[in-house]
């Protein structure tokens, strides 16, 4: 019988825990292998009634104290899983995580959460730390939805999803909202309001999700027949303050003035909403105005209430917790998805469904 740590989870396991009764005494005490002394204490394994009863004898004796952890590890799963974040604030990922555990309840999955914030050494450890116990898969998660490192040197052979997050690898599943298809949504709803000059005020242009927006932005302008202007789509802060700088110089020149604003979030949007007061335009008289995020605190406070795309936080993390189950049963998964947005339709664009 080879007793080497690894051979045994339990071995390499209890291992770590500085005088702790282990195994090792166990079969020591008991004078049989360690393999013979695993086998009586998970009740498995051909051996006599006698030995056996030997070995529980003396387990009783010396308190020992099996770690359940890796006797799950035995039967199957832990039954847990972990989740890394990099989101101190939460607002994207608390939705996803709250649908996400949810999901895993009902299979009666636990999960453990991580905060990296941004520190590659944090990350490291923490995920270090979740593959000592032994959890069964990790969700990777994040802010804001743009490219990161990958984490499947660290955690090979456990199955990852990336939800709000993307890594550059064919062989991973990163789950995504389709910020290109919500910003359609948005502008298409704004051009069937007879709106015609619409302009665009976004965040800054090296995170994905902010050329994918444009993008569908001057998509759904094309399809609608209208032009973008020159100046139509403007790049700043993911900020009330940019949103405020941006109406006034937009409407510095009123002849050349939009009629509608698409925003990149909800935050810009309402920096907009101030500022389009302030110069003595009306909303949605005079101007029509559609966010991104549908971030409550934001739209229910906006006068008027913010139109806005929802990126449906709850169907990702819901989601995620699909495709985790499917790759711990066995299943490859892998690739990008992009799960649709949707518009909710508030007082700020002059059209109430």
């Amino acid at each position: 019988m080879n007793d080497r740590l690894g051979d045994d989870p339990e071995l390499d396991e209890e291992a770590r825990a500085p005088g702790a009764r282990t195994i090792r005494d166990v079969a020591r005490l008991a004078g049989v292998s360690i393999g013979t002394a695993s086998k009586a204490l998970n009740a498995n394994g051909r051996l006599s009634a006698k030995t056996r009863a030997k070995v529980l004898k003396v387990a009783e004796e010396l308190d020992y104290r099996p770690n359940n952890l890796a006797q799950s590890l035995h039967r199957a799963r832990s039954m847990t899983v972990g989740i890394l974040s990099n989101d101190n604030y939460g607002r994207f990922t608390f939705p996803i995580v709250a649908a996400l555990e949810r999901r895993l309840f009902d299979s009666g999955i636990a999960v453990f959460m991580c905060n990296a914030t941004d520190d590659p050494a944090r990350e490291r450890r923490h995920i270090d730390q979740l593959l000592r116990k032994r959890v069964d898969g990790l969700i990777v998660t994040a802010r804001r939805a743009d490219r990161r490192e990958p984490i499947e040197p660290a955690a090979r052979g456990l199955p990852v999803v990336y939800v709000f997050a993307r890594v550059d690898n064919p062989d991973a599943l990163c789950l995504l909202p389709d910020d290109e298809g919500g910003a359609r949504l948005a502008v298409e709803h704004l051009a069937r309001l007879g709106r015609k000059r619409i302009a665009h005020i976004t965040g800054p242009e090296h995170f994905e999700a902010v050329r994918l927006r444009e993008k569908g932005f001057r998509a759904a302008l094309a399809s609608a027949g209208l032009a973008a202007p020159p100046g139509a789509c403007r790049s700043g802060r993911w900020s009330e303050e940019w949103g405020r700088e941006a109406v006034r110089d937009l409407f510095a020149r009123p002849a050349a003035a939009p009629d509608a604003l698409f925003c990149g979030n909800d935050q810009i949007a309402r920096g907009a909403l101030d500022a389009l007061n302030e110069i003595g335009l009306s909303v949605p008289g005079d101007v029509a105005v559609v966010g991104f995020d549908n971030w409550e605190v934001m739209t229910s406070g906006a006068r008027p209430p913010l139109t806005s795309v929802d990126m449906n936080l709850d169907a990702l993390g819901t989601a995620a917790g699909d495709a985790l189950l499917q790759m711990m049963a066995g299943s490859k998964l892998c690739g990008v998805s992009r799960l649709p947005c949707s518009l909710v339709v508030r007082a700020s664009c002059g059209a109430i469904l």
